[in-house]
């Protein structure tokens, strides 16, 4: 109603108004009171009576962040009595509690699958020459086949993630993987380099699937005391196809020509698709949803219900969950300064597949095949970081626990990202002043390489840690907006590499890059120092932290119930 209208009406009408809406709120008070016996039930109840009171006095206000980020709240009926949830911390039904076995399984198929699609860009620049030659037109054009792809990755990843946390992770991982799998027969059988280049950002767009959501099912399956272990054992495959992408690349190429890497991709890629098909679902709150259903089916009873049913529109539901990457990664202060972190130096490892070919094909005169093997040093560092994990799990907790959660802080997880933040500028450094000329020995810059990978490891691996463990259950949220920032960087800084190898020389151009990597460095250390701070400005951490506390109680104190039960049986 109006101002102007409230002034037109008659004192008696409003005091029969002021009557009518006490008389509403008295028997808001008395039908809950009446419906529930419990403790815990009139407790819920008086605090959802209170919200809806405040949201009748505060309908037109702006909503904060944590409501625009978070899921649609969820059904019509909540009686705690009927919630559907964990039946207890070792609920077997819960992917955390799954066996040993298969979660291990698990992660080695992810870990595959995401292989495949990094590797799949990657193995496209041992042939870029070939290419071009194919189609006559410049090498330059024929790297946007590359950048295209990252960019692909980088759009699909904002949209994948969030359909994940609405439809379930595997079902939008098969329908995304099969596309991406039918995506490669085209480029094998590409007629023009612009129809190469479409193709491949289309089929990326789907395949970023992997990229945005195998983290997130990762977490899903670890607890907070294996995720680390659980994380470095997935990342093997994607740390490790940048390298094994261009000593693939460089040998098919070499001896059977650029399509053959799409038909070599083609079946890695149908491999990928057939271990997706044999997964379970992962996501917790999708399997709540699930398990109420079906007491919903099994026991004819409506009232049955998880906090994660969706009770608006399944466009409304997609407006939230598709916006809430995009809301993160410009208003939440982690995701920002990650996003610049990680993005700087993804672009700077991805320039390596432009930097490695010229070094070691054009200065000191290897095959493509050979070139490609150079390589081996990035990923011997890689494997070195994945194996020190349990020292450096030790490391970790070795910080003083908070009394809050009973557990190290997220921050010490940073501590090993300062460590890879110094190990990447001295292995890039090392390498500009190895690299050329060629009477240095072809070891040298290839050692260099070694710090580079390991270092590269450390920041990608601890800084998803601490990126899930800030965000539960939206961590493949945050990690489809920093996938988005690293995916643009890393396909558009390629395309500057060459000139710049060619202006100022490979010693220059390797140096330019280590000082920038040398000036980010603040940034892990900051959040090591003050990341706690930081993380208590977020509205969106704070909120989940109160339904974590809120949850935890409710359990507690049916738990608590249940054992007096059973005493008074006894």
């Amino acid at each position: 109603m109006s101002s102007s209208q409230s002034q037109d009406v008659a004192p008696d009408q409003k005091a029969q108004l002021e009557t009518d809406g006490k008389k509403n709120a008295s028997t808001d008070v008395i039908s809950i009171a009446e419906s529930y016996s419990s403790e815990d039930t009139i407790d819920d109840n008086v605090e959802e009576l209170g919200k809806t009171l405040t949201t009748r006095m505060s309908r037109l206000s702006e909503p904060s962040l944590a409501r625009k980020v978070t899921s649609v709240r969820t059904n019509g009926t909540t009686d705690p009595s009927y919630e559907v949830d964990w039946e207890s911390e070792e609920d077997r039904e819960n992917p955390k509690n799954w066996p040993v076995p298969y979660k291990v399984m698990s992660v080695t198929m992810l870990s595959w699958n995401t292989l495949i699609i990094v590797l799949y860009s990657t193995s496209y620049t041992a042939g870029t020459a070939q290419i071009a030659e194919y189609f006559g037109t410049s090498q330059i054009i024929t790297t946007l086949g590359l950048t295209f792809y990252l960019i692909g990755l980088a759009f699909g990843s904002m949209f994948m993630a969030p359909l994940s946390e609405v439809y379930g992770r595997k079902p939008v991982c098969v329908g995304c993987l099969t596309v991406f799998t039918l995506m490669i027969i085209p480029c094998a059988l590409a007629t023009s380099i612009t129809e190469l280049i479409v193709v491949r950002f289309v089929g990326a767009f789907f395949g970023s699937v992997m990229i945005s959501t195998a983290p997130g099912m990762v977490a899903d399956l670890a607890t907070d005391q294996n995720r680390a272990l659980y994380m470095s054992f997935w990342s093997i495959g994607p740390l490790n196809g940048p390298v094994v992408g261009p000593i693939i690349g460089g040998f098919v190429t070499q001896y059977l020509g650029w399509r053959w890497m799409d038909w070599i991709g083609l079946i890695l890629s149908g491999i990928a698709l057939a271990f997706a098909l044999i997964m379970k679902e992962t996501y917790g709150p999708v399997l709540l949803q699930r398990k109420a259903a079906d007491m919903r089916k099994t026991t004819g009873d409506s009232r049955w219900w998880s906090r994660y049913d969706q009770k608006a529109s399944v466009v409304e539901v997609l407006k939230i969950n598709l916006s809430r990457p995009f809301i993160m990664a410009v208003t939440e202060p982690i995701c920002i300064f990650w996003n610049i972190y990680i993005g700087i130096v993804y672009s700077i490892l991805y320039l390596c597949f432009v930097a490695y070919p010229i070094v070691f094909e054009d200065i000191r005169g290897w095959s493509t095949g050979l070139s490609g093997l150079a390589f081996l040093g990035i990923g011997s560092g890689c494997l070195i970081m994945i194996a020190c994990e349990p020292l450096i799990r030790r490391m970790i907790n070795r910080h003083k626990v908070d009394p809050e959660t009973g557990s190290v802080p997220p921050e010490a997880m940073v501590s090993i990202i300062c460590v890879g933040a110094v190990l990447i500028p001295i292995g890039e450094l090392w390498f500009a002043w190895t690299c050329s000329p060629a009477t240095i020995h072809w070891i040298v810059p290839i050692i260099a390489g070694v710090f580079f990978g390991a270092g590269n490891t450390a920041v990608f691996i601890y800084s998803s840690n601490y990126l899930t463990y800030s965000y539960g259950v939206y961590a493949a949220s945050a990690l489809a907006g920093n996938s988005v920032i690293r995916s643009v960087l890393g396909g558009v800084l390629p395309l500057a590499g060459s000139y710049m190898y060619a202006a100022i020389g490979a010693n220059w151009s390797g140096t330019l890059l280590g000082l920038l990597e040398v000036a980010i460095i603040p940034i892990p250390v900051i959040f090591y120092l003050y990341g706690y701070k930081i993380r208590q400005k977020s509205a969106l951490i704070v909120k989940m932290q109160e339904d974590k506390r809120r949850l935890e109680g409710k359990r507690n104190r049916r738990m608590q119930r249940e054992a007096e039960k059973q005493a008074e049986e006894v």
